[in-house]
């Protein structure tokens, strides 16, 4: 319960046919500020996250009824609320899956109860900085016929509106604010992530890939996201020579 005054508790859902161990992190949890409900199959979640009042949820791949990533492919059809996909270690197939579809963050469930609240913390502070800069600065930018406006979180392409996961947004965004200057993988991860990743993780190349996508850009000749190999990504100025 929320006292008189005080700030509202985060309530976060946890979606895990483990009990016990879904249990374990509500009581780890639950003493540093957040409130926990929990679901243990696909389509409780589901439902459960739908209903709008979740800063977060933790989403298990290996579900009874609906598995995760089908769970996180429905929701993210009515909802933007924050996901951190998790699994058991060497699942690179379902990792990829989960941030095509629009998971905020992966974690494997050999991890520490510290780095699941480390990056429940990210997930939630990035949530509210958008909120707050929709708010209180609002910014647009055009880079040819790209259109992204950080106020709203809306972007289009040549008039066509592009539904993005938050990861795709934000790099977007990232690169939209100094077109034509080259963004690491490293700093994009930090834009999109705010945390360190370690040097094998390509979470970045999979959310660029599929922003591509949905710009229609061909990989070779990109109209708008151009790879600098061995550096990172730009976003081209309509002047910039193609190549």
């Amino acid at each position: 319960m929320t006292q008189a005054g005080s700030e509202p508790r985060p309530r976060v859902l946890i979606v895990d046919d483990d009990i016990a161990l879904s249990s374990l992190l509500a009581d780890y949890l639950g003493p540093l500020g957040y409130e926990i409900d929990t679901a243990g199959d696909g389509l409780s979640g589901l439902d459960k996250a739908l209903s709008g009042s979740y800063a977060a949820v933790i989403l298990d791949v290996r579900l009874p009824g609906l598995n995760g990533i089908e769970v996180l492919r429905r929701l993210r059809e009515r909802s933007s609320v924050p996901v951190i996909m998790w699994s058991t270690m060497g699942e690179e197939p379902d990792r990829v899956a989960g941030l095509e579809i629009g998971a905020d963050d992966y974690l494997a469930k050999s991890s520490s109860p510290r780095e699941l609240l480390a990056r429940l913390r990210s997930v939630l502070r990035r949530s509210a900085l958008a909120a707050e800069s929709a708010e209180t600065r609002p910014q647009s930018h055009t880079v040819g016929a790209l259109f992204v406006d950080l106020a709203t979180r809306h972007a289009s392409v040549e008039g066509r509106a592009l539904t993005l996961t938050s990861a795709e947004f934000d790099i977007l965004a990232c690169l939209a604010r100094s077109p034509g200057r080259v963004r690491s993988r490293e700093e994009l991860l930090l834009e999109v992530a705010d945390r360190n990743f370690e040097s094998f993780d390509r979470s970045i190349d999979v959310h660029v890939s599929s922003l591509r996508r949905k710009l229609g850009d061909h990989p070779k000749t990109p109209r708008h996201i151009e790879t600098i190999r061995g550096v990172g990504y730009r976003l081209r100025r309509s002047n910039d020579p193609l190549g």
